[in-house]
């Protein structure tokens, strides 16, 4: 059994049952992650909300979409980190592994610019990911343009809507204090360690 005390959240999840009408959002969000977030069953106090977000998370995670769905895994645990959401950093990385995003280039992710596991295009948009991450944004005209040199229009506004609906999640996240679920702590735990995450904002 596990002994680890997590730290209370600043609005506590509710059980998945205090909302039947979200049945069909939360078995989409178990199928994809194989649970279903707290993040979600603390949003559930506004149904509507849940399946807005739903509805968005879907159109981003579109598996007929133009840009490839490691690379927007990458994308928003790049933008994440800039921004400080360690929920959302282990959500991320977790998230790429199952994907199947190779631990090498996971592990390499923070230095991509020099890492000869990507390659200019990867770099152009997590530049952008890590600039628009911060606050205020820093994403420049350059960095824009250079994004442009790799990317069809599509695809740029795919890359964008990752780092935008993140910089939701990271806000979201943070400020309800949402405690992790068993998956991402054990792989942050793992792999996150001495990489600017730390497990004792979860464990307490």
């Amino acid at each position: 059994m596990d002994q680890r005390v997590r730290p209370i959240a600043r609005l506590a999840p509710l059980p998945p049952e205090h909302s039947p009408e979200l049945k069909e959002q939360f078995e989409a969000s178990r199928k994809r992650m194989g649970f279903i977030p707290n993040s979600q069953l603390i949003m559930q106090r506004n149904p509507k909300m849940v399946k807005g977000y739903a509805e968005l998370s879907a159109a981003i995670w579109d598996p007929q979409g133009k840009v490839d769905l490691k690379l927007k895994r990458l994308i928003s645990h790049v933008a994440s980190r800039a921004a400080g959401c360690q929920y959302c950093v282990a959500h991320t990385a977790e998230g790429a592994a199952k994907l199947g995003v190779e631990q090498q280039k996971l592990d390499a992710v923070w230095n991509y610019r020099t890492s000869p596991l990507f390659d200019a295009a990867e770099r152009a948009a997590l530049d952008v990911a890590v600039a628009a991450g911060c606050v205020p944004n820093a994403v420049t005209d350059e960095m824009f343009a250079e994004l442009r040199k790799h990317w069809s229009d599509e695809q740029v506004v795919e890359i964008v809507g990752v780092i935008a609906m993140f910089g939701f999640l990271n806000r979201w996240n943070d400020t309800f204090a949402t405690p992790l679920e068993d998956e991402p702590l054990e792989y942050g735990e793992r792999h996150l360690t001495g990489q600017g995450w730390s497990a004792e904002k979860h464990l307490r």
